[in-house]
């Protein structure tokens, strides 16, 4: 799907269109706005559509940096959400305490690294935990190593 939307120009909004295609209606979209190009008052604005990754059951929306359980949003700290997607991105593969830290805080990991870690783990697990079946999806302590995510589900990326 794509969207389009068109401002009425000088300066304020007067009207906005929005146009929501599917593939089969793209020569009737592609009409519409070459005709509205003749025409300079009017500003074409392109709307990119992020994919949303989904788990049954779970949903995480990229764009606008949200997680949501059968249509209920889980409100996650910023590093909640980071670890999130940072754990699903390497489904399978043990994450060491260094590159956990690394690619979410973004700096060399110093001190207890691996207690700040473990205690956003832990808040992820409790907020995710209690409103998905058990068994949907495990993040897994390496003892000494890091985390692992591990589910049997496959991921649906949608648009």
């Amino acid at each position: 799907m794509l969207q389009y939307i068109l401002n009425g120009g000088g300066g304020n909004i007067g009207r906005v269109l929005i146009i929501e295609s599917n593939e089969g209606s793209h020569s009737i979209i592609d009409e519409i706005i070459e005709t509205l190009k003749k025409h300079p008052e009017f500003e074409l604005l392109w709307l990119k559509h992020e994919p949303v990754l989904s788990l049954p059951g779970l949903e995480i929306d990229s764009a606008h940096r949200k997680v949501y359980c059968d249509k209920l949003e889980i409100s996650l700290t910023a590093k909640e959400y980071d670890l999130l997607c940072l754990f699903v991105a390497n489904k399978g593969c043990v994450l060491t305490y260094d590159q956990i830290y690394r690619k979410v805080w973004g700096e060399e990991a110093f001190g207890n690294a691996n207690n700040a870690i473990a205690c956003h783990v832990h808040n992820l697990r409790e907020k995710i935990g209690r409103l998905l079946p058990e068994g949907s999806f495990v993040i897994r302590c390496v003892r000494e190593v890091g985390y692992c995510f591990e589910t049997d589900s496959e991921y649906i990326v949608s648009t």
